[in-house]
């Protein structure tokens, strides 16, 4: 397999945890009519959450296991439970049933993430690690493009819970693909499976100044991603009144990740990663206070020309923060791979999951409980980093510029 074909498949397992999230936002209205929830409820937003807490759960269990049997062993197993959970939500007669489903379907998801970062950082190190995560981010992100106009076109010629079908099929295709990829773990890294090297693992993780203090700051992203998630059909539809062409706006805000994503594989190597995160900082909390200061002057109505292309700049600049600071707080552990990525995985997924839940249950006919919380959100992230670089000086000039070792 070579080394573009094994980052293509990469993007592809990490769009099935996109698929669970971004084909679902069309179906909101349906899922609001099939169990009752109310015009315009916020309650349909649960759907995204729960996911997103059965990612962050079941990491922390599939990290050790990666390190000991292995990267396909998991993403195997995960892919058997990532379709119990899609069937079981086609086929739940209950919200509460649905929500379990999809939790379930969170855990298998779950899987996949952990082993498609554990082989990123398997066979890349550094910046070049920065920029083949940047690589598969961008064919990441090219799925919510695509992904809710899918969504809707399902919706349009068949039941709503076909979308779940769909993602059960892709999930299939997916892990028969994964059969040409040879075994990434280094056996010298293969490590006992019992409680106390387990705690051990994630304490050595945790206790890793720089690892815990990035991961920390990506919780704050992640709860500004779920936030934009679980609001956007909100805000699009009862806001701005462009609810036929919600997967179109989706769609183009999507274009704006992956542009990101790409741009930054291509930059991150010369500016190194640090730096860069300097720089994008500088750019994203003006930018907040910006979307802020538009919504609020607006009494929470503002034109859709003005705060979407806002908005989608402002998320965008996340393009060149995720994959730099998950790949800084990877750099230290790289022994310790899949738990690592787990902790990273888990803790940002459950935390964003939380913070993202929060925000969103204020929003329901106004921009302004959306734009200030995803600010507020942006500045922790932002101070968390100050204080890690407080901590550790020496990163202000330590760029990552390691060689690439790639090979499937």
């Amino acid at each position: 397999m070579s080394q573009r074909e094994l980052l293509t498949l990469m993007s592809a397992i990490m769009a099935m945890m996109a698929l669970g999230i971004d084909m679902m936002l069309p179906a909101f209205d349906e899922i609001r009519t099939a169990f009752d929830l109310g015009d315009a409820s916020p309650r349909a937003g649960q759907v995204i959450t729960v996911f997103f807490l059965g990612l962050a759960v079941a990491q922390l269990a599939w990290g050790p296991v990666a390190d000991r049997y292995g990267r396909k062993p998991v993403l195997y197993a995960g892919t058997v439970i990532f379709v119990v959970g899609a069937a079981g939500s086609a086929l739940a007669p209950t919200f509460e049933l649905l929500l379990l489903s999809r939790f379930i379907w969170g855990i298998g998801a779950a899987g996949a993430r952990v082993v498609a970062t554990a082989i990123i950082r398997d066979r890349f190190v550094g910046s070049q690690m920065a920029k083949a995560m940047s690589q598969v981010m961008a064919v990441f992100m090219l799925v919510p493009i695509l992904a809710p106009a899918v969504g809707a076109g399902i919706i349009a010629v068949l039941p709503w819970r076909w979308i779940f079908w769909f993602c059960t099929v892709f999930a299939i295709v997916i892990t028969l693909w994964s059969v040409r990829m040879r075994e990434s773990l280094n056996p010298a890294h293969r490590r006992p499976l019992h409680l106390r090297s387990t705690v051990g693992g994630y304490v050595e993780v945790a206790r890793t100044p720089v690892t815990s203090g990035y991961t920390t700051a990506t919780i704050f992203l992640q709860g500004v991603f779920t936030t934009y998630l679980a609001s956007s059909e909100l805000i699009i539809s009862e806001v701005f009144d462009r609810e036929a062409q919600f997967p179109v706006i989706f769609g183009l805000v999507a274009v704006l990740f992956a542009g990101g994503a790409l741009l930054n594989g291509r930059i991150v190597v010369r500016i190194g990663i640090h730096r860069l995160i300097n720089i994008v900082y500088a750019v994203l909390i003006p930018m907040t206070l910006v979307l802020c200061a538009v919504s609020i002057a607006a009494d929470g109505r503002p034109s859709i020309w003005i705060f979407m292309p806002v908005l989608g700049v402002t998320l965008s600049s996340f393009m060149f923060l995720t994959p730099n600071l998950n790949t800084a707080a990877l750099e230290p552990v790289g022994h310790l791979a899949g738990t690592a990525s787990a902790y990273g995985g888990a803790v940002r997924m459950a935390g964003g999951a939380v913070l993202g839940t929060m925000v969103s249950a204020w929003v329901s006919d106004s921009t302004t409980p959306f734009a200030i919380g995803i600010a507020l959100l942006c500045i922790g992230s932002w101070i968390t980093v100050l204080i890690v670089r407080r901590q550790s000086p020496e990163l202000a000039t330590h760029h990552l510029r390691t060689p690439v070792v790639a090979t499937s």
